[in-house]
C-alpha cells in the first residue's frame, strides 16, 4: 500500500472516529421529519457526480469544486464527515476512481477543507458573536476562501494537488478555485438563510435574528 493512500486511510479513521462520538445521527432522528434529511441526500446524491465530472468529461486538468464548506454549513461537521467519505467511495462507482483515488478525493476534496471550515468557522463565531452578517459574510465567504485556498496549498505541498500544472501554478490554480466556490457557497447560503434556514444545521433564526433588549431592560 502507497504511504500517501496509507496516511490518507488513517485520516478517515480518525475523523470517522471523532465524528461518530458526537452521535451525528441525532440530527436525523425521527428520519422523516428531520430538516436536514434532505440536503443530506442531496449530498449523497450530487457529490459523487460533482467529483467525477473531470473523469467524466475527460478534462485535461482535474478541475473540480470541493463543496466541503458548504456541507458543513448544511449538515455540520459531525453529520458531514461520513457524507463526504462516502461521497469520495462513490466515486468509485459513479467516475471509475480507484480506491487510491477515491480516499484521495475524500481526505483532499472532503476532510481537509471541512476541518479547517469548522475551526476557521468557530473562531469567526467567537470574535464576532451571532450577527447575520459575521454568518453570510464570514462564515459562508471568507471562511470557505480561506478553508479551500489552505487546503489546495497544502495539497499541493504533499504532492497531492491537481494533476497538470507545477510551480507557482498550483498555487493560482487553488486561489483561484477557492475564490470562485467560496462566491457559490455564499450565494447558495444566503439564499437558504431567505427561503429554507432549516437546511443549515450552522444557522438559527432564534440565534441570529433574535431582537435585541430595549435599554435598560433586564432579560427575562
Amino acid at each position: 500500500m502507497a504511504t500517501a493512500e496509507a496516511y490518507g486511510i488513517v485520516v478517515l479513521a480518525v475523523t470517522l472516529a471523532a465524528a461518530w462520538l458526537v452521535r451525528p445521527w441525532r440530527l436525523l432522528r425521527p428520519w422523516r421529519s428531520a430538516p436536514l434529511a434532505t440536503p443530506l441526500l442531496a449530498v449523497l446524491t450530487l457529490l459523487p457526480w460533482l467529483w467525477s465530472w473531470p473523469a467524466l468529461a475527460a478534462l485535461p486538468i482535474p478541475l473540480h469544486w470541493s463543496a466541503a464548506p458548504l456541507v458543513v454549513l448544511l449538515l455540520g461537521w459531525p453529520l458531514a464527515v461520513p457524507a463526504l467519505v462516502l461521497a469520495g467511495m462513490a466515486t468509485m462507482v459513479t467516475g471509475g476512481a480507484s480506491f487510491a483515488e477515491a480516499v484521495r478525493l475524500a481526505v483532499w476534496s472532503g476532510i481537509v477543507p471541512a476541518t479547517l471550515t469548522l475551526v476557521l468557522g468557530h473562531a469567526v463565531r467567537r470574535a464576532f458573536g451571532p450577527r447575520p452578517a459575521a454568518y453570510l459574510l464570514g462564515r459562508s465567504f471568507f471562511v470557505p476562501l480561506a478553508a479551500l485556498a489552505v487546503g489546495g496549498l497544502a495539497a499541493a505541498a504533499a504532492g497531492q494537488g491537481l494533476a497538470g500544472p507545477r510551480g507557482d501554478a498550483q498555487a493560482v490554480v487553488a486561489l483561484l478555485l477557492a475564490m470562485g466556490e467560496a462566491s457559490w457557497t455564499c450565494a447558495v447560503a444566503s439564499l437558504l438563510v431567505a427561503l429554507r434556514p432549516q437546511w443549515l444545521a450552522t444557522w438559527s433564526d432564534t440565534l441570529y435574528l433574535a431582537r435585541p433588549l430595549p435599554a435598560g431592560r433586564p432579560p427575562a
